[in-house]
C-alpha cells in the first residue's frame, strides 16, 4: 500500500488528464472535413454532386429549387465538393453535433430578382 501513495498524492495535485466535454471542447485539427455546407446562392441545381454521391445523401429538386442533405449519412469522402462546377460545396472545419433524432438539411434557392428591360432611346 506504500508504494501507491506518490502515485496518489501526484494525481492529488496535478491537472486532470481528460477535458470536461460538454464545458470544454477541444479545437477541430486543420483541414478536418466536419459538416458538409452548401452556398445554395452560386449553386446551379446541375444536381452532379447528388448523382457522384456514393452514399446517395444529397437530393436535388430542380422544380421546387431545393437542396436536400441528409447530414447524418454523409461519410465525408468530398466527392461532391470536387465535382460541383459551381464550387458552391465546402466542408466546415466544425464537427457535426451529435442528435439523437434523424433530420435533413433543407436549402431552397431564393428568387432571383428579374431585371427590367431598359428601353434604349
Amino acid at each position: 500500500m506504500l508504494h501507491f501513495t506518490p502515485v496518489i498524492l501526484k494525481n492529488m495535485f496535478s491537472q486532470s488528464a481528460t477535458r470536461l466535454y460538454p464545458l470544454q471542447k477541444r479545437p477541430a485539427f486543420p483541414n478536418v472535413r466536419g459538416s458538409l455546407e452548401i452556398k445554395i446562392e452560386e449553386c446551379k441545381l446541375c444536381s452532379l454532386c447528388a448523382k457522384k454521391c456514393p452514399v446517395g445523401c444529397i437530393q436535388v429538386d430542380k422544380k421546387s429549387k431545393q437542396w436536400i442533405l441528409d447530414p447524418l449519412a454523409c461519410v465525408g469522402c468530398a466527392i461532391c465538393v470536387d465535382t460541383c462546377p459551381a464550387h458552391c460545396l465546402y466542408f466546415k472545419s466544425e464537427y457535426r453535433t451529435p442528435t439523437p433524432e434523424k433530420y435533413l438539411k433543407t436549402f431552397t434557392q431564393p428568387e432571383k430578382p428579374k431585371e427590367e428591360k431598359k428601353e434604349q432611346k
